[in-house]
């Protein structure tokens, strides 16, 4: 018994049945002796929805006014899981991000957040209710409210679970846990019982839709374990939790696809020093994210490509903002492509083992898919490739690192 953070994903609230059904999850665990702090997102595509909506008035919206409007999905949610709960016979009370004292930064749709007050959230679980918080937005300085970007409901609750030093924080989906690939692509991909924070950070930053990436930053950073698991059922899920020594036994944890990045190309860039930099600080000031960076040696007249990638929701500003430092700098031109997609493998045990890239590269071709970019780091290898190759690349290596079976070496 003790305090327990819930949240709940789209799909677990897309229907009166399912909004029922996690109303009925929430009360069940309050009735075993837990104060709840439940964190709900939008219903299942309300999101992706009201930005076709946006996008039909206004091709480029403002992004305050895209948070003003994106906000009130998970308003819907928390209302509706509120009149759940009350109807089954226990007091509840429903929250903005603003109303708990969630304070970002002014960044519009991909705010940081700054504080958590959480003052309202002890008075309602004092006077015996069940705190249900909206998922996804918080208020900046200024009052105006925010949101944290895709995902972000995820954040919030792993966020509220460190605030209010939470004994368990259980982030409910639609899915069973964290698998080995996404099974939807993988047929046989194989659920974990536990994985690493760094290994679910890669993983969430390389296409697993379970987590949000930022959120399982702020797990590791404030020491939130923390479960997966589904909300139709109840078996166990997947246990997020800081690494132990057994767990290098085990070379690849996982794969993962990333389908919704884009790839510029700023061609013939000066072949001198600070080029770079003043590229990626223009894009660093405009909140732009960058992830795979590839520049190519000079080809003899003192002049370089550099090649990156960025989510494709950012292309359009990027592309603005690469376009201009291209005539600053007197670069060749600039040219796109969002028809890539990222394919990677993760494991803490490539820190202590070789062979990782050799195996996936050759599988890779052996299937006859080419490679555009590698990225790297002590615990992932990620290649750039063709977007129509993607689900075949993923089932590849996938299969290559026999990631179905459950063995001590997955090599």
């Amino acid at each position: 018994m003790g305090l327990i953070v819930q949240k709940f994903g789209g799909s677990s609230v897309a229907t009166a049945e399912r909004i029922k059904n996690a109303a009925k999850r929430i009360y069940d665990a309050h009735m075993a002796g837990n104060e709840i702090v439940a964190v709900v997102s939008a219903r299942g595509d309300l999101t992706d929805e009201l930005i076709g909506l946006a996008d039909q008035i206004n091709t480029d919206p403002p992004r305050r006014e895209m948070d003003m409007l994106l906000a009130t999905g998970e308003q819907q949610s928390v209302a509706l899981i509120a009149m759940a709960i009350e109807a089954l016979g226990h007091r509840a009370r429903s929250f903005t991000g603003g109303q708990v004292g969630i304070r970002t930064d002014g960044y519009h749709t991909k705010a940081k957040i700054m504080d958590i007050g959480g003052e309202a959230i002890h008075k309602a679980l004092k006077e015996d209710h069940i705190a249900i918080v909206a998922g996804f937005q918080g208020v900046d300085a200024e009052a105006n409210i925010t949101t944290l970007g895709r995902g972000g409901s995820d954040l919030t609750a792993i966020a509220l679970a460190a605030a209010l030093k939470a004994d368990m924080c259980e982030i409910f989906t639609d899915v069973d846990g964290v698998y080995t690939a996404d099974p939807r692509i993988v047929p046989d991909a194989r659920k974990l019982d536990v994985i690493s924070y760094d290994e679910m950070l890669e993983m969430a930053a390389l296409g697993a839709a379970v987590m949000q990436a930022r959120s399982v930053e702020v797990a590791k950073k404030f020491g939130v374990r923390f479960t997966v698991r589904s909300s139709l059922n109840t078996r166990p899920g997947t246990l997020v939790c800081e690494e132990t020594e057994d767990m290098e036994n085990v070379v690849v944890r996982g794969a993962a696809v990333q389908k919704d990045e884009a790839k510029i190309t700023i061609m013939d860039v000066p072949d001198r020093p600070g080029q770079a930099a003043r590229l990626f600080c223009e894009l660093a000031n405009n909140n732009i994210n960058v992830d795979v960076i590839v520049q190519n040696l000079s080809r003899g007249k003192s002049a370089t490509d550099i090649t990156f990638t960025v989510p494709r929701n950012d292309m359009k500003l990027a592309l603005k903002v690469t376009e201009a430092v291209c005539k600053k700098i007197g670069a060749g031109g600039v040219i796109s492509d969002d028809n890539i997609a990222k394919v990677s493998v993760v494991g803490i045990g490539m820190r202590s083992h070789s062979g990782v890239a050799s195996k996936m590269f050759s599988a890779l071709a052996a299937a006859s898919i080419n490679i555009h970019m590698i990225a790297t780091s002590e615990i992932k290898i990620s290649v750039v490739i063709d977007k129509a190759a993607a689900e075949k690349a993923l089932r590849c290596v996938h299969k290559a690192f026999n990631l179905n079976e459950a063995k001590k070496k997955t090599q």
